[in-house]
C-alpha cells in the first residue's frame, strides 16, 4: 500500500540498507552533518567523561534546590529548563487557579522556563473541555515577559473520532490545512503570536501507539506525505509563527524520514521528539537512542509520564510499602487513606483502560522492586523514577505533570539529587528481570 509520496521509499531504502556506506552515500547533506557532528560530540565527550569520572560515580551531581540547570535543545537556539512544566490536566483534573498556581510556583520559586500543552489538552480529549488548558495559559502569559517563556504545543495527529477541532468537522489529520488552522486558533487561546515548539502530536500515518507495541500490515491506511507536513512546519516558521518544530509519539523510521527528507528538500528539521519514557517504559534505549544521538540526527527526547501516569510514586499500591520495608527500618508507615486507587479521578481510573492495562501487567511487580532500590539510597519512589529520567544523555528537559502545587514541588525537588552509577546498576539490575512490565501480561492477567 502506498503510504507516501513515490520518493518516500527512497528514504527507507535509505534506512534499511545493509551498511553505512551504502546509508550515507545517497545523501551527502546527512553524511556531511554526522561528520560535523562527530567532531562536536567527540570535544563534548572529552568533558563528559571527565565529569562522569569523580569518585563518587555520580552520572548527576547534585545542586541546590532553586538552581536550575538549562539545556540546548539540539538544533534549536532555544535553553530549556531541565524540567518542563506538563500541563495536560488543567482544566480537568487540576483548576484554573491551581494551574496558576503551579505557573508562578516553577517559574517564580524554581526556575523553570518551559511549559508544554497541545491544542486538545485537557485529557481525556472531550468537546467540553478541549483548549480549556490553553485559555489557563494565555490568561498566566499575560502578566509575563513573552520571551522569557518557552512555549511548547502540540497538533493532533490522524484520528477518526476527534471531529470537533477543525471548523469543517473534519477528523484530524497533519495536512498543511489543518495544521495552519490549528496553529492560528492556539495562538488566539494562547494570547500570543507565536510558538516556540510545535509538534505533532502523534503520526499522521498508523503506528501502534499507547499499549500495542506490535506493528500490523493489515492496520497500515494512506498517510499525508511527510514532504507536506514539513512544508507546512516549514511555512509558520517562515511567517514566524512557529519558532521551531518537533515530534511526538512517533518511530526511528519516523525521524529519520522527517530528518532525512528535510535536508534533502533544504527545510527546518525536526528539533526533538516527545515520547514516554520511565523506568516502566525505556524503548527510546535502544533504536531511538541511535537514531537520535547528536551524532545522527541530533533530536534530543522530550519525555512525558516520567512517574508512568502516578504509578510509580507508589500511590496506588499497598505494596510499596511492605517492599519498601525491606529495605529501610525507618520506612514510615500510611495509612491506607494515602493511597487513591480508589479515586475515580485519579488517572489510572479517568482514562479508559489504564487500570486493566496496569494490573494485568507485571508493573506491579517492577515497582515494588523499584521501590526497593529507592528505599537502598533514601529516595521516595518518585524521586528515584524522575532523577532516572533526568540522568539520561539524551534527555534535555523532562516534563513534569502534577495535579497540586505540593505535588509539583515534590517532583522539581527531585531534580536537585545526585544521580549515581550505583543506583543506574540498581535500577538496570530490576530491569533485566521486568524489561517491558507495562505490556508483560502477568500469569493470569491480559
Amino acid at each position: 500500500m502506498l503510504l507516501q509520496r513515490a520518493n518516500t521509499a527512497a528514504v527507507l531504502a535509505l534506512i534499511c540498507a545493509a551498511s553505512v556506506d551504502a546509508f550515507l552515500a545517497p545523501m551527502g547533506g546527512v553524511a556531511q552533518l554526522c561528520a560535523a557532528r562527530s567532531r562536536s560530540v567527540a570535544s563534548r565527550g572529552k568533558v563528559a567523561m571527565a565529569q562522569s569520572s569523580t569518585a563518587t560515580g555520580a552520572l548527576r551531581e547534585a545542586r541546590a534546590a532553586k538552581d536550575m540547570r538549562f539545556n540546548k535543545l539540539g538544533d534549536s537556539d532555544l535553553l530549556v529548563s531541565e524540567v518542563c512544566l506538563g500541563t495536560m490536566t488543567w482544566g480537568k483534573q487540576t483548576s484554573e487557579q491551581d494551574a496558576l498556581d503551579q505557573l508562578n510556583l516553577s517559574f517564580d520559586e524554581y526556575g523553570v522556563n518551559f511549559l508544554d500543552t497541545a491544542e486538545g489538552y485537557p485529557i481525556p480529549l472531550q468537546p467540553s473541555t478541549s483548549g480549556a488548558t490553553d485559555l489557563m495559559i494565555g490568561k498566566w502569559l499575560k502578566t509575563r515577559e513573552r520571551s522569557k517563556v518557552i512555549v511548547a504545543s502540540k497538533v493532533c495527529g490522524a484520528s477518526k473520532r476527534l471531529n470537533w477541532f477543525r471548523d469543517d468537522k473534519a477528523a484530524t489529520r497533519v495536512t498543511k490545512k489543518q495544521v495552519k488552522e490549528s496553529v492560528e486558533k492556539s495562538l488566539k487561546r494562547l494570547g500570543t503570536d507565536y510558538i516556540d515548539l510545535l509538534q505533532i502530536h502523534w503520526p499522521d500515518r498508523y503506528v501502534p501507539l499507547f499499549g500495542p507495541n506490535k506493528y500490523d500490515y493489515r492496520l497500515e491506511v494512506a498517510a499525508v506525505p511527510f514532504e507536506e507536513q514539513l512544508e507546512a512546519m516549514a511555512e509558520l516558521i517562515q511567517e514566524g509563527k512557529v519558532r521551531n518544530w518537533g515530534l511526538s509519539n512517533e518511530t526511528p523510521f519516523g525521524v529519520m524520514a522527517f530528518a532525512s527528507l528535510a535536508m534533502e528538500q533544504g527545510l527546518p528539521k525536526a528539533v526533538s521528539v516527545q515520547n514516554s519514557y520511565s523506568l516502566l517504559t525505556r524503548e527510546f534505549d535502544s533504536a531511538m537512542a541511535e537514531v537520535c544521538s547528536p551524532s545522527h540526527t541530533n533530536t534530543p527526547l522530550i519525555p512525558y509520564s516520567p512517574l508512568s501516569a502516578g504509578v510509580l510514586t507508589g500511590k496506588y499500591e499497598l505494596s510499596i510499602a511492605a517492599a519498601s520495608a525491606k529495605f529501610s527500618e525507618n520506612q514510615p508507615t500510611v495509612d491506607k487513606s494515602h493511597y487513591e486507587g480508589s479515586n475515580p479521578d485519579c488517572r489510572l481510573n479517568l482514562l479508559k483502560g489504564y487500570r486493566t492495562r496496569y494490573q494485568s501487567s507485571l508493573a506491579p511487580q517492577a515497582i515494588a522492586e523499584y521501590a526497593g532500590v529507592a528505599a537502598k539510597y533514601g529516595m521516595s519512589m518518585s524521586h528515584l523514577a524522575l532523577a532516572f529520567v533526568a540522568s539520561r544523555p539524551f534527555v534535555p528537559s523532562t516534563i513534569v505533570g502534577a495535579t497540586s502545587t505540593a505535588q509539583l514541588e515534590d517532583n522539581i525537588q527531585a531534580f536537585q539529587l545526585e544521580f549515581t552509577e550505583e543506583m543506574l546498576a540498581d535500577i538496570d539490575e530490576v530491569a533485566s528481570r521486568f524489561p517491558d512490565p507495562w505490556r508483560t501480561p502477568q500469569p493470569g492477567g491480559g
